[in-house]
């Protein structure tokens, strides 16, 4: 992974971490280069991509206020594949239709990532997270207010324990 990424992937579960270097090694090996656009985020961050299409301009990119996303606890990254390979300046390919983005998809399924571009009601092609984290779904009050007491660190050791 390129620094880039792994400066990302150093504020995330080391789990999750683990599991996207393994992805990107394995897409690597199939002369696809993988990049984290993000990962961490704050609730401000969240909740200024939640404006976005409904109080402020642009698209809706997430249907997550802060406190509701993955990314907030560092559980999700987003990926995107390169229109270069190996060696060469990474130049990110948005076009999902490429196949190089199936391959990251099904590469992380097989890892054990919940994937957004397989969700039915609001797809989140780049979204990579870990599944079962929340038996909810998403974080429940208690995991919200366990992070405001301990931060990262205390869910963390949840989660970890619900993974073992």
């Amino acid at each position: 992974m390129d620094a880039a990424s792994e400066a990302r992937l150093q504020n995330v579960l080391p789990q999750l971490a683990d599991r996207i270097r393994r992805m990107a090694d394995m897409l690597a090996q199939e002369g696809i280069v993988i990049r984290v656009v993000q990962a961490m985020r704050t609730w401000a961050e969240q909740d200024a991509l939640y404006a976005q299409g409904r109080t402020a301009p642009g698209k809706i990119v997430t249907n997550c206020k802060g406190g509701q996303s993955y990314h907030n606890f560092g559980l999700a990254v987003d990926c995107a594949p390169s229109k270069n390979g190996p060696g060469q300046p990474f130049d990110p390919d948005w076009n999902e239709q490429n196949p190089s983005w199936q391959r990251m998809v099904a590469v992380g399924q097989s890892l054990g990532l919940d994937c957004g571009a397989t969700w039915r009601t609001f797809k989140d092609v780049p979204h990579f997270q870990l599944t079962g984290c929340f038996p909810e779904g998403e974080p429940s009050p208690e995991t919200v207010q366990v992070f405001e007491n301990g931060g990262t660190n205390a869910v963390w050791d949840a989660v970890s324990a619900s993974l073992a």
